[in-house]
């Protein structure tokens, strides 16, 4: 395998957190999270989520920056070392490496096509061509027909165009840069708009939905599934990026550290994000009862449309929306090209090229299946990924350097509870988020 002569770095901890919660921050904080919070509980909800977050991100999340870092590389490189490690070669690791790092082009093709919805609306909502729909049945009709085949095709060209820019200045100049204006302001723009929202008249109704329970859906083991699934994804734990991020660290990085501040912040955007859509919904008398693309881009601008502002709000919105968007198109698209870098030692403009070619010409052609698409990328090949990510940190390179990598730059050691927690616990519930989610059809 040809090395790359010299690897890209983060140039800060802060800039690599940043990085990292911007590829977390996604849909699934905008347009799952809030309605998973009202349909299974309220708070109640809250509870298992919490709890799901503390176990995913103390041993998935910091189990693959340190992995990536350990290896100085992507899937393909780290697999292939771990395995050859074991005595294996590494060409068996980097057979396997290809789901990863395949599933993590999969999903960022899918991704791009809703960055490109999110790009529409974002300069309807300026023009004002959005509010031409009189209802929901209006706002139906756009949709499918911008979610049709080569029904947005110039936009989403736009979306594809705007990451790849990004990525060609390479770590430090493109990725670390662009998150680290993309994430305050996706950041400061929802609070202002949960601000606003808060002081119109019926607001105080959503409210209810976060403050007041329902403690009998505790018990229901459909609230502590969906609770997993939704951490499991919203973390971004895939075998990929992560993975990825984490080999552009310096050996002095804390990761436990690092992997905390990312489920932080991940979680307060999920958070930021309900107390924003459900009071919105509230004001208009309409109940949250599904996520996915019918909320942003039927349900909310038709309540942005009645509201007092709603004009600057939905400009407000789609603008965030896009920032959280592209931070992490701009992650998923990473794993290929560092994949290409890494095991053909092709520079960075040329990995970029190659992967913009690929995800442009399959993009385009996917844009009228892309919910079927991002369902066999979540449901399947994400778990899988992530998976084998585990099964080669923890089981297949050892408990001896798993723990060396682990404390390596920390300020303190984690405790002796990481090892099996990270072994059988995280491995555990990747396997049930795996089964569960291709039994009900999704669960993140």
């Amino acid at each position: 395998m040809e090395k790359i002569a010299e690897r890209d770095s983060f140039k800060s901890r802060t800039g690599f957190i940043i990085a990292c919660i911007g590829s977390a921050v996604g849909m699934g904080n905008i347009w799952l999270f809030p309605a998973r919070v009202s349909a299974l509980g309220g708070a109640a909800f809250l509870i298992p989520y919490f709890i799901c977050v503390i176990v995913i991100g103390f041993t998935g999340v910091v189990g693959e920056m340190a992995f990536g870092r350990a290896m100085g590389a992507g899937p393909m490189g780290a697999f292939g070392s771990a395995t050859e490690r074991a005595a294996k070669g590494r060409g068996l690791g980097e057979v396997l490496s290809l789901i990863p790092v395949l599933g993590s082009l999969a999903l960022a093709i899918g991704y791009s096509v809703v960055v490109g919805w999110i790009l529409k609306y974002l300069v309807g909502s300026i023009t004002g061509s959005v509010f031409e729909a009189q209802n929901v049945d209006g706002y139906v009709e756009a949709f499918n027909s911008t979610a049709g085949p080569f029904g947005n095709v110039g936009w989403h060209i736009v979306a594809l165009a705007l990451t790849f820019a990004i990525m060609i200045y390479g770590i430090a100049s493109g990725i670390e840069r662009a998150n680290k204006v993309m994430m305050p302001l996706f950041f400061v723009m929802f609070v202002g708009m949960a601000i606003y929202i808060a002081t119109l008249p019926g607001a105080s109704d959503g409210y209810k939905y976060l403050t007041q329970p329902d403690w009998s859906l505790l018990a229901s083991g459909k609230t502590w599934i969906y609770a997993l699934g939704q951490a499991f994804f919203s973390l971004s734990l895939a075998g990929s990026g992560t993975l990825v991020y984490g080999s552009y660290l310096k050996k002095d990085m804390d990761i436990p550290y690092s992997a905390r501040n990312v489920a932080l912040w991940d979680t307060v955007a999920a958070l930021v994000a309900a107390v924003t859509i459900i009071p919105a919904m509230a004001t208009a008398g309409q109940e949250l009862t599904g996520g996915g693309p019918g909320l942003m881009f039927i349900f909310l601008p038709n309540v942005f449309a009645q509201m007092p502002g709603g004009r600057i709000v939905i400009i407000i919105f789609f603008l965030a929306v896009g920032f959280a968007g592209l931070t992490s198109l701009v992650n998923l698209f990473e794993t290929p090209v560092e994949a290409l870098q890494t095991k053909f030692g092709l520079s960075r403009k040329k990995s970029v090229g190659v992967v913009a070619l690929i995800g442009t010409v399959v993009a385009l052609c996917i844009e009228g299946i892309v919910s079927g698409w991002m369902d066999v990328c979540s449901i399947y090949i994400c778990p899988i990924g992530a998976l084998l990510a585990g099964i080669m940190f923890f089981w297949v390179c050892g408990k001896d350097f798993v723990r060396e990598q682990i404390d390596l730059g920390a300020r303190r050691p984690l405790g002796r509870w990481y090892e099996p927690a990270s072994k059988y616990v995280f491995c555990g519930l990747t396997i049930l988020v795996l089964v569960l989610g291709s039994v009900m059809g999704g669960i993140g």
